[in-house]
């Protein structure tokens, strides 16, 4: 009598859940590992699937590397529009640009952002102008605030988390410095960039 072996039950995903699923193994790779873990071979493997289903989904392991970004990106806009923040632009933006170097230090954003900018692959996140624009509309649609100014705080913040994200501790390290120096310090240059942007009130208001 012959005996059958049970074969692994196969999990039936949509489009959607088999994109997530990928995005989601790939995330997890990088956070324990770094950019260099995510080759197709690891991120197929980390998701239980073959190779060829990442690629059906994606055409390339690049274009995973894009798309995780980009996730990262509308999950940090998701938390700021949706968080409910105080009236006050300055406390407002005290929390956004927490969240924001959170995101950079602690998930490994700060590292695939700069694996993308040495690929040569960057110039495919289009969605980071268009998460610029949402926070500014939907967080601040009544406050003399106008889009370029966010845009310019953006741009300086994005910059300085990736840095430190990057090189902070490290560099903390190798000077004998405080761990955290480098983001207070970060913090501390934006306040006072911000701070000369803001329109000065005339005498009366």
């Amino acid at each position: 009598m012959s005996i059958r072996k049970n074969k692994p039950t196969r999990i039936r995903r949509t489009p959607e859940e088999s994109r997530a699923n990928i995005l989601s193994a790939a995330e997890r790779l990088l956070t324990s590992s770094g950019p260099q873990s995510l080759r197709l071979a690891d991120v197929a493997k980390e998701a239980g699937i073959a190779n060829a289903t990442v690629l059906h989904h994606f055409g390339s392991i690049d274009a995973v590397h894009t798309a995780l970004m980009e996730r990262m990106i509308d999950e940090l806009v998701e938390q700021v529009v949706t968080d409910d923040l105080p009236d006050d632009f300055a406390a407002a933006r005290g929390i956004s640009l927490k969240k924001l170097f959170d995101a950079f230090q602690s998930k490994g954003a700060a590292r695939l952002a700069a694996w993308l900018e040495l690929t040569d692959e960057s110039k495919r996140l289009t969605s980071v102008r268009e998460a610029v624009q949402r926070v500014a509309k939907e967080k601040f649609p009544d406050e003399d605030v106008s889009i370029d100014l966010v845009e310019s705080i953006m741009l300086i913040a994005i910059v300085l988390a990736v840095g430190v994200g990057l090189f902070g501790h490290t560099l903390e390290s190798l000077l004998g410095r405080p761990d955290g120096q480098a983001r207070e310090m970060a913090f501390e240059m934006l306040v006072t960039y911000i701070a000369s942007k803001e329109p000065v009130p005339k005498l009366g208001e």
